[in-house]
């Protein structure tokens, strides 16, 4: 297991520049424009499968692991969580967890898209991936923004807090009417390393983020360690997919 998240893997030696990316451009005020510019979803209409085979030629620039495209790591997570015997949902979900980074397909810089994430507008945690790399970003120089709380208040909860942009969050959005609760905190929160990994930012907790914590905790293993470099044969497989997206999801969905 330790080969994994191995930020320092020689072969994957674009993530450090990834991450430079993101921790400069990642600001309270763009995390708002991108909400504000994507969370009408109203772009387009577009089955589950769609979105999903758009992916098909995706590599993660952030991943340090290993150059599997999105839709393989998709199938990897979903099989590995079926052998274990989980129930439907819990599949699908593993399935689905990655489908907003189909924003990298419209015009999305994988900065913008993929990654770890972090609160916005209040101090960032020294937990957070490639943290030297906050020095750049223009909030460290709002005070407002650079206190424990920042903008937040004591134990509001993270439904309150705005977490960098990125594919969790857009698709928590396309999906937040249609999969149970446990599945959509998994979908918002799984990027989320520094809390639910490190736990950092227990003070912008509410009760009820425990349970989400547990949820992320239980997906993680199968996100990460699922990992491997033979692929899915994605022909053999997508029927008992096909069948699994229907059960839980409509024909298409607002994107």
């Amino acid at each position: 297991m330790g080969r994994f998240r191995d930020y320092a893997n020689p072969a994957r030696s674009t993530v450090r520049e990834f991450y430079r990316l993101n921790h400069e451009g990642q600001t309270l005020d763009f995390v708002r424009r991108k909400k504000k510019e994507y969370l009408s979803l109203d772009r387009r209409k577009m089955t589950m499968w769609e979105a999903l085979e758009l992916l098909d030629t995706l590599v993660d620039d952030s991943d340090p692991d290993i150059d599997l495209s999105q839709i393989q790591h998709a199938l990897q997570t979903a099989e590995a969580i079926r052998a274990d015997g989980h129930p439907r949902w819990f599949i699908v979900t593993g399935l689905i967890h990655d489908a907003g980074k189909i924003l990298c397909t419209i015009g999305e810089p994988q900065w913008a898209v993929v990654g770890d994430t972090f609160p916005v507008g209040c101090a960032f945690s020294e937990k957070i991936i490639y943290p030297e790399f906050f020095a750049g970003n223009p909030d460290t120089r709002v005070p407002e923004y650079q206190t424990r709380l920042g903008i937040y208040e004591e134990g509001g909860g993270l439904d309150k807090v705005h977490l960098s942009w990125g594919h969790d969050e857009y698709l928590y959005h396309v999906l937040r009417d249609h999969l149970p609760a446990a599945a959509l905190d998994v979908v918002r929160y799984h990027s989320f390393y520094a809390w639910h990994r490190d736990g950092a930012y227990g003070h912008l907790l509410a009760d009820e983020d425990a349970a989400r914590l547990e949820h992320v905790q239980h997906f993680n293993p199968y996100d990460l360690y699922s990992k491997d470099a033979a692929r899915p044969d994605f022909v053999a497989l997508k029927p008992f997919y096909e069948d699994l997206v229907g059960e839980f999801l409509p024909d298409t969905l607002q994107w």
